[in-house]
This record gives C-alpha cells, structure tokens and sequence, in this order.
C-alpha cells in the first residue's frame, strides 16, 4: 500500500498529521511531508483515518498489490 498527497488541494490544515503524526507532519513553511510513503499493514488504519479527516481530500491511499 501506498499514501500519496495531491499537492494542488492540500491547504495545509495539519488534521492528518496530528491523526498520523508517525506518517507524516507539517514542515515550517506548513507543507505536509510524508515520512512514510510505502506503508506497512500496521499503518493502514493511521492512514485511512488521516485520508478520511483531511477536509479537502488531499490524501489518497492505493494497493499496489
């Protein structure tokens, strides 16, 4: 599985972030940086909740497999 960000929508609200603070975080101009891209099974459910609270839908996650 994978998590990616759509650049153009995220807004840079931070819910998914503090949801998910082990995947990823905001960095000091408040883009979100991924810290994790190709998640192991123990990340999915972080990542679904972070992808499900962002407001503008920015999140996406795929299986690759």
């Amino acid at each position: 599985m994978k998590i990616s960000v759509d650049r153009r929508r995220c807004e840079g609200y931070g819910i998914c972030a503090e949801t998910a603070p082990q995947l990823m975080h905001l960095d000091d101009e408040g883009e979100l940086v991924l810290d994790v891209e190709e998640l192991r099974p123990e990340h999915a459910p972080d990542a679904s909740s972070a992808a499900r609270v962002c407001p503008v839908a920015a999140l996406s996650i795929r299986d690759d497999s």
